[in-house]
């Protein structure tokens, strides 16, 4: 949607988008809840790092390769799920992920040796990586055009409301159970499966070009072409790097932050529960403030001030010498860095035709989720001790967010995806 064009929606419109999406809400909430679920398994790693390494007599650093192979199975989940739900509708890829990760979280606490945890987590990164795209091309292509920002800040929220929920259980849990029984309790979230089959529609975008190829193939007496080819444009390849360049940043930010908290700060795995309680809050009023802000001034322009913010709160985030201003930090940190990301399924969902939107969507997440492993390798690489950590984190966080920045100002000369089949009607 471009910045004419949001205004112009939001003029015309006498309500507001959180109203306009009340009839939309068993798709948004599906959505929201996937990542909340995605969220909750994926942190609850994050918090155990130090507890695994000491069970498996191995490093922080040689557990950044469990990160980097649940980063290519999720490079994995996103694109075979992008074709899965381009071929076979939205809804039942969406419930698939549910189903996969859930299992393999619940596997993660039964394993044993370094080897079958990066097996087990290559696997649970297929379905996270499948959820997500899967549940974000569902609700882009089900709700009006003029609420897509919103729509996707609300169902990118849950991320933070699923690491927050993790942070309070693994206070609770960790110290007395185990880090096992924290990835058990991650089996819960397959329940979300039959809300989407008795309570999610399908994607009427998806129905309605199925339907077409339907009727050119009775047209013409041929086959329909089912799975139509995937074309790398300009702005499907911006949209790819700018995913790549942007995952990279947030997993600099935010997969070794509760590392740090324990290891440069000496906090206790309770009082880790309070500046991580702060970004969460942080990342949630974040990302719905940014989705409010890009239906009024255009998404470009809050990416770009929301990586100005990032750039000057990341030392205070990760090195501040006071407990006051490392809460505070937090806070900022997780309502800027977040807020980014509280755009991306909108962004995505523009750069990619109906016919392959899924695909693409899936595509550049995936190439992203590579970006993301790289981080999660390359920080503990260049930062191995509990002094240089920060450092490395702190520099390469830096760096990609001037680069994301620079590809986000280029403007594509087509958007393939501004405007969806039914947005005439549908607005």
């Amino acid at each position: 949607m471009t910045d004419a064009t949001t205004r112009s929606a939001v003029t015309s419109s006498s309500q507001g988008s959180l109203s306009a999406l009340l009839p939309y809400w068993q798709v948004t909430f599906a959505s929201f809840l996937g990542w909340f679920l995605d969220a909750f398994d994926q942190t609850t790693l994050m918090f155990t790092l130090p507890d695994i390494a000491h069970d498996f007599g191995c490093t922080i650093a040689d557990l950044g390769a469990v990160l980097m192979g649940q980063s290519i199975g999720r490079a994995v989940g996103n694109t075979g799920w992008g074709w899965l739900a381009d071929r076979y509708g939205r809804k039942p890829a969406f419930m698939l992920g549910v189903i996969w990760f859930a299992v393999f979280s619940a596997l993660t606490g039964l394993s044993h040796h370094f080897y079958v945890l990066m097996a087990v987590q290559f696997m649970f990164g297929i379905g996270f990586g499948g959820e997500w795209t899967a549940s974000a091309a569902l609700l882009m292509e089900s709700v009006p055009a003029w609420t897509r920002p919103m729509a996707s800040a609300l169902m990118m929220s849950g991320y933070e409301v699923g690491y927050f929920v993790a942070a309070g259980v693994q206070a609770l849990v960790l110290p007395h159970y185990g880090w096992r029984v924290l990835f058990f309790i991650g089996l819960a979230p397959a329940a979300l499966a039959l809300f989407i089959r008795i309570g999610v529609p399908e994607s009427p975008v998806w129905l309605r070009n199925r339907e077409a190829r339907l009727a050119q193939g009775r047209k013409e007496h041929a086959p329909p072409q089912l799975r139509p080819k995937f074309r790398l444009t300009g702005a499907a390849f911006q949209a790819i790097a700018f995913m790549s360049f942007l995952e990279f940043q947030k997993a600099a930010i935010y997969t070794y932050y509760p590392t740090i908290l324990r290891g440069s700060h000496h906090l206790t795995q309770q009082a880790v529960f309070w500046p991580v309680t702060l970004y969460c809050i942080g990342s949630f009023s974040g990302k719905v403030f940014c989705g409010w802000l890009a239906e009024r001034f255009g998404e470009l322009r809050v990416m770009l001030s929301a990586l100005v913010v990032v750039m000057l709160a990341i030392w205070p985030f990760l090195s501040a010498p006071g407990w006051t201003m490392l809460l505070a930090a937090a806070f900022v940190m997780g309502a800027a860095a977040s807020g980014i990301f509280a755009l991306v399924p909108h962004y995505l969902a523009q750069r990619f035709p109906s016919d392959t939107r899924s695909f693409g969507m899936g595509l550049g997440y995936a190439l992203g989720s590579i970006g993301q492993g790289m981080a999660q390798k390359f920080v503990p690489m260049f930062g191995p001790t509990a002094l240089t950590l920060p450092l490395s984190a702190e520099i390469f966080v830096l760096g990609t967010s001037l680069v994301t920045g620079a590809i986000a100002l280029i403007r594509p000369k087509e958007l393939p995806g501004e405007h969806m089949e039914g947005d005439e009607t549908a607005s």
